[in-house]
């Protein structure tokens, strides 16, 4: 892509910077312990305040609280499998005016996650139900890396409980990327 049309791109992509990334959703079940039990067990976690009552209630918690690191688990959506690999790794069509289908638009199809940075305001315990709302923070200009050119798309989840308190944020970022700007020689191949 010429310069002149990625500034035009980045000028297009500018535009999203702190607008909602996508509608505000609400976690389809709540907090709950059959789930920490998956999610402990997964990870050999056994910390006994996630799963023993008895224990828990000895605790600053005075009960069963859920591993801080599933914050995000609470409010994913049940993934559409059917041609996620065709949306790019995303669980369902994005249908919301945002980045990512301008990006796709313009040929940026490949999807990394690079990183992404969790803040707990609270440990949640059975029966909190979730909800959020994600806002655009970032938007880099085009870069070129291992994987081509492309730019990096950067998010903010903010979680809320019934009573519209914050109980914690995640900031990730991805970088979409041009597949067909990827220079062989960068990536370790040779041709």
């Amino acid at each position: 892509m010429p310069d002149e049309a990625a500034d035009d791109l980045y000028a297009r992509l500018e535009a999203y910077i702190g607008k909602p990334m996508g509608p505000p959703a609400t976690a389809p079940d709540p907090v709950n312990v059959p789930m920490i039990r998956h999610w402990v067990d997964a990870l050999n976690d056994r910390n006994p305040v996630y799963l023993d009552d008895a224990f828990a209630a000895t605790t600053r918690f005075g009960g069963i609280v859920a591993p801080p690191a599933m914050l995000q688990t609470w409010t994913m959506g049940r993934p559409r499998i059917e041609g996620i690999a065709e949306r790019g790794g995303a669980p369902d069509e994005i249908t919301f005016d945002n980045p990512i289908p301008v990006l796709d638009a313009a040929g940026y199809v490949g999807t990394l996650a690079t990183n992404s940075e969790l803040e707990f305001m609270r440990y949640l315990r059975p029966g909190d139900r979730l909800h959020l709302t994600m806002t655009i923070d970032a938007i880099s200009r085009r870069k070129t890396t291992s994987l081509g050119q492309g730019y990096f798309l950067t998010w903010v989840t903010t979680y809320l409980d019934a009573d519209d308190e914050v109980v914690g944020r995640q900031l990730f970022r991805i970088f979409k990327f041009d597949p067909s700007t990827i220079d062989p020689a960068r990536l370790g191949g040779g041709s």
